[in-house]
């Protein structure tokens, strides 16, 4: 048996399974979806990117953050952002050792920075470059025009160095194949028909499309609005905190989001005609995850945030497309987080492991077993979540001056009313899930204190050397 994970970075379940924007056009995966167990309440376990690619990974958990390294080069670097553990063994080698050809196909920039050693196990790997700020391109700045995606005041490499690297990085793109998306499912296709003799094989591609920037070729935006004058804000964050966006800008900055979304579903169909063609379908296991989602103006603003813990940013889209007819259209309700990926795939592979914090979930696939949580934690920097079926609890846990913050999900599925100051006990249950976890009493202080040294950026530069 063969498996493939797609992992697209910041694809909100709620768009995919169109619970919450039901017009998203994503039909390559409606149809995947239709064959495939569905974990409906997945959620993040050690957010956001390196950390819960390191739970994918390893089946340990990222959080709370407890390792001591090196993480230099590093940027950003926050709580959990290093990389995997030298006692840990990863899928990839694993799978390696007992037989199964691996292949990685990424364009997650941070996967690849100094310090970080995401490659381990993987017998070939293809690091698509040019994502957000990979320092691919420092020039010419005369080749980038920044006016179309910010305001005019701040379109300029000084105040928003980040988009210029990622307009550096873009310079030569031509045609819709030279967007990153095509460039990663292009090579995964490559990898499988280059590996077909090799079967078994492990194959794991990471997409960060829909991560910002939201850049799609912009018919696949328009289809959701346009309207004119009204300038395409790639990396909204990156202008919300300068001006307040209007009514269109609203729309036109999620039209951009949704037309990602619909290309990506493109290129993943592409890559699925691909095991059409080679007639791979009975013989491969397909897991469609994501790291996180993003918020679309659910409560107050564009972009994930650390201290937002709700659905749009920390549900999973969690789907394992088995070939066996039984595993098909179902939905399971019972909790799963990203570390239950990694003893999985093991057992589908029928290779042993040490012991691991996730979950093997094909017996509960099988019905033969029950979910084992009553709950999940979900850690980002210093915030953590606990989450049940009735509440979420949302801590600060370095900060003691910091309230608690209780949200009724039954009564409240939005998660806009803190009523903490009633449910007093409720807050105290839940705290003290979370001590338990950490070992250790809130306030808390974690072994991993993120270094503030790092390697130098574009950003650093511009701002030496681009002052007017």
């Amino acid at each position: 048996m063969n498996t493939i994970v797609i992992c697209c970075d910041t694809l909100r379940a709620d768009v995919v399974d169109h619970t919450w924007e039901d017009h998203v056009d994503t039909p390559h995966l409606d149809q995947l979806r239709k064959t495939s167990t569905v974990f409906n309440n997945a959620w993040g376990e050690g957010e956001p990117t390196i950390p819960m690619r390191r739970g994918f990974f390893t089946g340990m958990r990222s959080y709370p953050w407890r390792f001591h390294v090196d993480d230099r080069g590093s940027v950003p670097n926050i709580y959990g952002w290093h990389a995997i553990p030298t006692a840990q063994t990863t899928l990839a080698e694993h799978l390696l050792l007992n037989g199964v050809a691996t292949g990685l196909v990424a364009d997650v920039y941070h996967m690849f920075k100094p310090t970080m050693n995401f490659t381990r196990g993987f017998m070939s790997y293809d690091y698509i470059r040019g994502q957000e700020s990979d320092r691919v391109h420092s020039g010419p700045l005369s080749s980038i025009n920044m006016s179309p995606y910010l305001p005019d005041e701040i379109a300029n490499p000084t105040d928003r160095p980040g988009i210029a690297q990622y307009l550096l990085n873009m310079q030569d793109r031509r045609g819709e194949e030279d967007y990153l998306a095509p460039r990663v499912f292009r090579s995964a296709a490559r990898w499988i028909q280059d590996n077909y003799e090799n079967q078994p094989f492990f194959l794991w591609i990471d997409s960060f499309t829909p991560h910002e920037c939201w850049d799609p070729p912009m018919h696949f935006a328009d289809r959701y609005f346009k309207a004119e004058g009204v300038k395409d804000y790639i990396y909204p964050q990156m202008v919300q905190n300068y001006k307040a966006l209007t009514d269109d800008e609203i729309r036109r900055t999620k039209a951009l989001y949704y037309g990602y979304v619909t290309f990506v579903d493109k290129w993943i169909g592409y890559l699925l005609s691909v095991l059409t063609d080679l007639e791979l379908w009975d013989d491969t296991v397909i897991c469609f995850v994501s790291d996180h989602g993003t918020e679309l103006m659910d409560h107050t603003q564009f972009g994930k945030t650390a201290d937002a813990m709700h659905p749009y940013n920390c549900r999973l889209n969690f789907w394992i497309r088995h070939p066996d007819p039984a595993y098909h259209g179902k939905t399971i309700d019972a909790y799963a987080q990203n570390i239950d990926l990694m003893p999985t795939i093991l057992s589908i592979f029928g290779v042993e492991s040490e012991a691991v914090d996730g979950y093997n979930l094909l017996p509960v696939m099988s019905g033969a077993q029950e979910g084992q949580r009553d709950h999940v934690i979900t850690g980002w920097a210093t915030t953590a979540g606990i989450r049940t079926p009735e509440w979420l609890l949302m801590l600060e846990t370095v900060n003691a001056d910091t309230d608690p913050r209780l949200f009724h999900s039954v009564s409240d599925p939005k998660e806009e009313h803190n009523v903490a100051a009633a449910h007093l006990e409720v807050v105290n249950q839940l705290q003290g899930k979370l001590e338990d976890l950490i070992g250790d009493s809130l306030p808390t202080t974690y072994t991993h204190q993120p270094t503030m040294e790092h390697n130098a950026t574009f950003a650093q530069w511009a701002q030496s050397n681009l002052i007017r």
